[in-house]
């Protein structure tokens, strides 16, 4: 089984997909198999992270599981 990275809004774009499905463990053995500008994208300070639907506060420590689901979501802008 296999754990999913999901890239909302612009992160979509950078991603080239709007999910991947990825091996589980750390989040930053994870995110030093990606492309590293998408890394780069992920890790920055307005983005939020949500695990399982749930969104973190702290981002240290984010261990993934089988059938995890870590969402990326960038800051938005309407008018």
């Amino acid at each position: 089984m296999a754990a999913r990275l999901v890239f909302l809004g612009r992160l979509e774009d950078v991603a080239g997909a709007a999910e991947r499905a990825v091996a589980p463990g750390p989040l930053e053995a994870i995110l030093a198999t990606l492309d590293k500008a998408l890394a780069v994208e992920l890790l920055g300070d307005r983005v939020r992270i949500a695990l399982n639907g749930r969104l973190l506060t702290d981002h240290g420590g984010i261990t993934l599981a089988d059938g995890d689901e870590l969402a990326f979501l960038p800051p938005v802008s309407g008018g």
